[in-house]
């Protein structure tokens, strides 16, 4: 976490919500998010970002990077990785006010890996907020699960692994569907999702 990028007590008034990064800001990939080069954002999403800031959002990311734990890439990379991210948004006038991560594989059973709730109530606790309602965008089944615990609007994107995770079904209640995170801001800011 770059901490430069955490909390800015400025901001306590503005409306916050979380996305997933692998398969909600970027391409995913089966063999993980390894490097700088490997991470692409998929269209439309960094633009997106950007009219969240516009509208006065507070954007975080709250990711599951357990290539950390299984050695595929270090906490040097990770950092470089968000790096072009802000950069990349940065040229188009966006922002991410925060990057939580778990760094740790399912079998360490810790309390951050989503589907548990620990990186959301990291946020909630970091930005003196209650999650309740806040738009929590993913495109797996975990992220939805996460999100629905701490009270939070589950929002499934189609994009990455949201397609698998829409046609196994099981999705917590009141779940919305958009193709991208394109669409689903466009609807959250045109109605107010919250």
């Amino acid at each position: 976490m770059d901490p430069s990028r955490e909390y800015s007590p400025g901001l306590r008034s503005s409306k916050l919500i979380v996305l997933d990064r692998d398969g909600v800001i970027n391409h995913d990939s089966a063999s993980f998010i390894k490097s700088p080069e490997e991470w692409r954002p998929i269209s439309g999403s960094l633009e997106a970002i950007a009219k969240l800031n516009f509208a006065g959002y507070r954007v975080v990311v709250a990711t599951n990077q357990s290539g950390i734990d299984r050695g595929l890439f270090d906490m040097q990379t990770l950092n470089a990785i968000h790096e072009k991210m802000y950069q990349m948004l940065n040229r188009l006038g966006g922002r991410i006010d925060a990057v939580f991560f778990c760094p740790h594989t399912a079998q360490s059973q810790c309390e951050c890996r989503k589907p548990k709730p620990g990186l959301f109530l990291t946020i909630a606790q970091r930005f003196h907020a209650d999650l309740t309602g806040v738009p929590c965008i993913g495109d797996s089944l975990r992220d939805l699960q996460a999100a629905a615990a701490v009270g939070g609007l589950p929002i499934l994107v189609r994009t990455g692994k949201g397609e698998k995770t829409l046609a196994a079904g099981d999705l917590p209640e009141h779940t919305l569907v958009f193709a991208d995170l394109a669409e689903a801001v466009s609807a959250l800011l045109a109605t107010g999702l919250e």
